[in-house]
């Protein structure tokens, strides 16, 4: 859709509550200064909160991963409810959306069951959770756009992550532009050779 089609800015995917919303279970955020302060000026954020998205609402139950690792369910704890259905349809009717947006990146919340890029807990049949999950909606974003760079917002406290994560998703919107672009060998030239970094 060429009206999402390119802005100046990257356009970024990310958790809404790193930006400062108040979206999470206890109506709380989790802004990040990294974030807010410094990348806002370079970019332009698209806002998701995958629980809030899918119905469950702000105050809410804490829910978390259940089951097998590679294809774990969302349940809540109190009550025992299963969103996995609902978090796996939104997923696919956002990711629809957000596929026509041309993002350039994505920044996921660590440790979330529905954003967590990896190491989310999931638990078993008793003993300590396994940190092997990763959120249901972080896996359908990371599956159905398997180019687009993403990072969760603790490992971007890490600078080399940081300065990598951030070299990808400006080479990859440059290279979104050159495809928005005329085709011919000038511009491909050109993009190969600009450093990306």
């Amino acid at each position: 859709m060429k009206d999402f089609f390119l802005s100046q800015k990257p356009r970024i995917g990310i958790s809404a509550c790193l930006l400062g919303q108040r979206v999470r279970h206890d109506g709380g955020h989790k802004r990040d200064l990294f974030v807010t302060e410094i990348l806002s000026r370079f970019v332009e954020w698209v806002p998701v909160c995958p629980e809030v998205e899918a119905g469950m609402g702000v105050p809410r139950e804490t829910v978390r991963l259940v089951g097998d690792p590679s294809h774990p369910h969302m349940v809540a704890d109190r009550s025992g409810k299963d969103w996995s259905r609902e978090m796996e349809a939104y997923s696919r009717k956002r990711l629809e959306k957000l596929s026509s947006m041309n993002l350039s990146g994505y920044i996921l919340k660590k440790n979330s069951p529905s954003c967590g890029m990896e190491r989310v807990k999931v638990y078993g049949k008793g003993g300590a959770p396994k940190l092997k999950g990763r959120g249901l909606f972080a896996r359908s974003l990371m599956t159905a756009l398997p180019l687009l760079p993403v990072e969760e917002e603790g490992r971007l406290n890490d600078l080399a992550l940081r300065e990598n994560f951030i070299a990808r998703v400006f080479a990859y919107h440059r290279w979104q532009n050159l495809l928005s672009g005329a085709r011919s060998p000038r511009p491909l030239i050109k993009f190969h050779k600009n450093k990306h970094y």
